[in-house]
């Protein structure tokens, strides 16, 4: 096997990512197959899922079965915007939102089927509402009790509000 197919860098689309399964797909144009995007090379990059239709920035690598992600260098969120708005987050100042301090949390609880949660930020008594659709807009699909994330907060209609979510180590290294 040669380096270039043992090292090639791509850029694609989340098809699907389960983190109940442990793994997902990856749809790269350039590719006859859909690349397998597997758990634990996505814990290396810091985060514990990704959104569906997200873009990823891979290194793939060629196994008997087909291609695989070995690397993620960077996600970005899905840009699908037809999703319903969230009042407290549409009704800010957006100057507010990008200005709100990236503060270090953990993860609470969180339960997709719901579609909310909670964070503790450190340092601070009261917890943090994570509603699904930021999470989305984050390019996350779901969060793991304890995981650590960077949080930028606001203040909503009834209480301290996640208006942005970040893998912890992609939060450090920025």
């Amino acid at each position: 096997m040669s380096t270039e197919e043992t090292d090639r860098r791509v850029r694609g689309k989340v098809k699907w990512f389960d983190p109940g399964k442990g793994f997902g797909f990856v749809v790269v144009e350039c590719e006859e197959r859909d690349i397998l995007l597997h758990a634990n090379v996505l814990r290396n990059y810091g985060q514990s899922s990704v959104a569906d239709g997200a873009t990823v920035d891979i290194s793939i690598q060629k196994t008997p079965r087909g291609y695989q992600a070995v690397t993620v260098h960077a996600i970005e969120p899905p840009k699908d915007t037809s999703a319903v708005p969230l009042a407290d987050i549409e009704e800010m100042d957006p100057e507010v939102l990008h200005a709100a301090e990236l503060e270090p949390g953990r993860v609470k609880w969180f339960d997709k089927n719901k579609g909310f949660g909670f964070a503790n930020v450190f340092g601070r008594a009261e917890d943090v509402f994570i509603h699904i659709e930021v999470l989305r807009r984050s390019g996350l699909a779901d969060l793991q009790p304890g995981e650590a994330i960077g949080l930028r907060v606001v203040d909503g209609k009834r209480g301290r509000m996640a208006a942005e979510i970040v893998a912890w180590e992609s939060a450090v290294s920025s």
